[in-house]
């Protein structure tokens, strides 16, 4: 369903949309009260959203849009002011799995279909973004799933946690954040796919949601306990250790294998170096394979890579692929992904002898 109070980008969505043979479009609303009129009789897998619109507007009307029979997945369709990130990412916040840029006049080229398209595949089917659909064995969406208990055992108190996120994973960054107890202590690192211009509000929605100080990560900047620091729009976090000082970051602009800007991957990679494993990495909903490589540096360096289940995920593409290369040692939702990493950070600290005993 498209929801836009502008009759040309409905005209033109559509068009788009019934373009693709797999797709159909079930309605048209000029305004989000006549949206959920019309999904209440008629669900959709996935709602293009205008915020900005006559009434209650997109914002107000979200979580009855969600709430739906379909439960649909929202892609919010927005402009990249401040004030348009201020909005969209509530809608994040709020459960919106995805955000596309809406294009000035003249903007809707072939490009920009390809673009909406995919992110509608992907979010329609719940597909991987990488071509696999979801095999979501079925289980109490509480539960926590042990993938590899041999990796489960040898869990130890990091020096640092990162978590790696994309399409639905604002959301369920909350969830996770919100579970960690009051005196945890270790750094957090976050790398959210996310426009640039979007970063300084994300950062800010990031503090204010966990009650945790956030840093948008910078050449220099120190990892402090209970911090977070947030990956720049245009760079990947690099950790380096510095004698004194500890863990300190490096902003990189390298091209990273999955193309992503910012990448998961560097910032995993060079954690587990820096960290000679004692590292903890979570990755969360969100489209492609972002994550996976940088999971594997990790693991074979003697850390932790816990990853959201199916059911939760807006899109299992990046949580999904670190699952199935067997490298989690955890898979469940993001309450409990909180839990487990608020569980592992109170670990005692081992001497170095059984710390090394422990490495594979």
């Amino acid at each position: 369903m498209v929801v836009d109070d502008s009759l040309t980008v409905r005209t033109i969505f559509k068009r788009m949309v019934e373009s693709d043979p797999a797709l159909m479009i079930v309605g048209t609303a000029s305004s989000a009260e006549g949206a959920i009129g019309q999904l209440a009789a008629t669900p959709a897998d996935v709602v293009l959203l205008d915020l900005e619109m006559p009434g209650i507007g997109g914002l107000g009307a979200l979580p009855a849009i969600l709430a739906t029979p379909g439960s649909p997945q929202v892609l919010v369709v927005s402009s990249l002011t401040m004030d348009g990130a201020e909005h969209t990412l509530t809608a994040l916040q709020m459960g919106a799995a995805d955000t596309l840029a809406k294009p000035r006049p003249g903007g809707f080229t072939e490009d920009y279909r390809t673009q909406l398209l995919g992110k509608i595949r992907a979010l329609g089917s719940r597909a991987g973004g990488d071509g696999e659909a979801v095999l979501s064995p079925a289980r109490p969406a509480l539960a926590p799933s042990f993938a590899r208990p041999g990796l489960a055992r040898r869990a130890r108190r990091p020096e640092a946690v990162a978590i790696g996120a994309s399409t639905g994973g604002i959301h369920a960054l909350g969830l996770m954040l919100r579970q960690l107890p009051r005196d945890f202590a270790v750094p957090l690192l976050v790398t959210q796919h996310l426009p640039a211009s979007f970063i300084p509000v994300f950062a800010r929605q990031v503090e204010t949601a966990c009650g945790r100080p956030a840093d948008i990560a910078a050449d220099g900047l120190v990892l402090t306990p209970g911090r977070i620091a947030v990956a720049p729009g245009h760079g990947h976090i690099v950790v380096r250790r510095k004698g004194s000082l500890g863990l300190v970051v490096e902003v990189s602009d390298a091209p990273a294998p999955s193309g992503c800007v910012p990448s998961v991957d560097p910032m995993l990679e060079s954690l587990g170096e820096a960290c000679e494993g004692r590292a903890l990495g979570v990755i969360l909903s969100g489209m492609g394979r972002d994550g996976v490589l940088g999971a594997q540096a990790l693991v074979d360096a003697g850390g932790t890579i816990y990853a959201q289940d199916a059911d939760s995920s807006a899109v299992w593409g990046m949580p999904g692929a670190v699952a199935r290369a067997g490298l989690a040692s955890i898979i469940a939702c993001p309450e409990r992904l909180g839990e487990a990493v608020g569980a592992q950070a109170a670990l005692p600290v081992l001497p170095a002898p059984a710390l090394q005993g422990a490495r594979p």
